[in-house]
């Protein structure tokens, strides 16, 4: 079983060795319209139970990296998704924002 965080260094580790992951922003729309990840795709924290098999099936091939602002909401979804079995998933610690401060500055911050 995975961690259920792990940090922006590490995903981006994961990425620079050629791991395919499957980056999923759990903020909401407007948050996504201000900044995002390159790659990734939206998929608002309310939306995620109604996606619940869609995901299931993406975490059988990839790992799942859910994140947000800060990395409060994108743990709850970890958290629930593992609850539902799907183990395959992780929280990036931080969020968009520690991602912007750490990895790639040109991702605008709010």
């Amino acid at each position: 079983m995975n961690p259920l965080e792990l940090t922006p260094q590490e995903i981006e580790a994961k990425r620079e060795a050629g791991e395919k992951l499957c980056l999923i922003d759990c903020r909401e729309p407007e948050e996504w319209a201000i900044c995002q990840i390159e790659g990734a795709n939206l998929l608002s924290m309310y939306s995620v139970p109604a996606n619940l098999q869609q995901l299931d099936a993406q975490a059988d091939e990839t790992l799942l990296v859910v994140y947000c602002h800060h990395g409060v909401r994108s743990l709850n979804v970890v958290q629930w998704l593992q609850a539902q079995g799907v183990t395959n998933c992780v929280s990036m610690i931080g969020g968009i924002d520690r991602w912007s401060r750490e990895i790639d500055p040109a991702v605008p911050r709010y």
